[in-house]
């Protein structure tokens, strides 16, 4: 009979309904000027964390709130496509004067598409034909120059021994190893609002604002996204000397409509249950579960205050919430706290009651200030009673009030 039952397992297994998944997304609200460049990354961990749950068909941000093409970028990356097919022709046929005319075009049609561009890619290649142009007319200066630029956008890129002249990649080596490769440089890059991701040179730097430090001189391609505006760039020029840089981002429709709702969506995170607010933005955005909450930076400190819920965006039934303060990223700690949070919210939501979620960290809601020797099991215990003795220091632990 056992042997039976055993047998059936699997194909009672295979028959088991699959778990619903829930289109579930995170909404988080900054309260003041110095929580809104923290939640565009607050989001992202959370978005992580939550990935980790098959229950989740997660939504992000950017699909939710728009994060559109510049079309003006967009144009002028198809126009210098075209600009780049020419100037390559007219270097390869070796017609110096006219390559040096398309080429030289070409390049500032690229630097007008930087919002489309994810990696130098042609703009580096025609920068190369360009600087060997110039060397091949007589202009060693300039030359090294867009040489610096060059090598500042794309360190490791390959010369064509086949298509470049030896003492043109002579004079290659000679900047690549020359003082000005050495030369740094920083920009302080600002967005408005704060909190955009910012990408260098197709590799992800951080998030606004934010200094971009020890960087090479010359030319560096920075993109911007925020969820919710339109996707910005531009081709930095980094110098010796600090530099910095202001880029106002334009929302989308989407965002508009939303940014109208976050007072009320607030107001309703903060009482003890959900709202009109949040069922509305819910419907917009067409979603069945939310992870919504508000930011609020706590002094200078870089302390942080997170007030969320998880939320039915379909009846706005609150299933779950917390409150908890983070004391800022120094030793890159805030992004497994923030998975810990986001775990025990959607743990304790699974259960369809509401409650607040407790930390599964023992250390939660200690201060450090208890007695060292008392038993710890991740619940607070009380000591066993102790021997009087005469000595007076005796069950003194030396954080008394003075």
């Amino acid at each position: 009979m056992h042997y039976a039952a055993l047998a059936l397992l699997p194909s009672l297994i295979l028959q088991a309904p699959a778990p619903t998944t829930k289109r579930t997304a995170v909404l988080l609200i900054p309260m003041d000027k110095g929580a809104e460049s923290q939640v565009v990354m607050l989001e992202s961990y959370m978005i992580e964390a939550l990935s980790q749950f098959p229950s989740a068909a997660i939504k992000k941000t950017d699909e939710l709130l728009g994060l559109p093409p510049d079309e003006e970028a967009e144009a002028a990356l198809k126009r210098s496509e075209g600009g780049y097919k020419e100037g390559k022709a007219s270097f390869d046929a070796r017609e110096w004067e006219d390559a040096e005319r398309k080429l030289r075009a070409d390049i500032k049609e690229f630097h007008k598409s930087a919002a489309a561009m994810k990696t130098c890619g042609d703009l580096c290649d025609a920068m190369a034909m360009y600087a060997a142009v110039l060397q091949q007319r007589g202009d060693v200066e300039e030359a090294k120059l867009q040489l610096i630029d060059l090598l500042a956008l794309n360190p490791s890129f390959e010369f064509d021994t086949k298509r470049y002249s030896h003492d043109f990649l002579v004079l290659r080596t000679q900047v690549a190893t020359g003082h000005s490769a050495l030369l740094r440089g920083s920009v302080l890059v600002k967005t408005k609002p704060a909190g955009a991701r910012l990408t260098v040179d197709g590799e992800f730097a951080g998030y606004s604002p934010m200094t971009l430090a020890t960087m090479p001189i010359g030319k560096h391609l920075l993109r911007i996204e925020r969820p919710g505006f339109k996707m910005f760039g531009e081709v930095l020029e980094v110098t010796p000397e600090d530099t910095d840089m202001l880029a106002e981002l334009k929302p989308t429709a989407q965002y508009k409509a939303y940014d109208g709702q976050l007072d009320k969506i607030a107001a309703e995170v903060s009482r003890d249950s959900g709202g009109a607010a949040i069922t509305g933005v819910g419907k917009s955005l067409g979603l069945d579960r939310g992870l919504v909450g508000t930011v609020k930076e706590l002094g200078e400190n870089g302390a942080t205050e997170l007030v969320i819920g998880v939320y039915d965006m379909k009846n706005g039934k609150r299933l779950a919430w917390k409150k908890a303060v983070f004391q800022g990223d120094e030793f890159g700690q805030l992004k497994p706290e923030i998975s810990r949070l986001v775990n025990s919210l959607v743990n304790a939501a699974e259960g369809n009651v509401e409650r607040v979620a407790k930390s599964s960290d023992p250390l939660d809601g200690r201060h450090g200030m208890e007695e060292w020797n008392a038993e710890d099991r991740g619940q607070r215990s009380k000591n066993p009673a102790k021997k009087k003795t005469k000595d007076p220091l005796d069950g003194m632990n030396g954080t008394e009030d003075w």
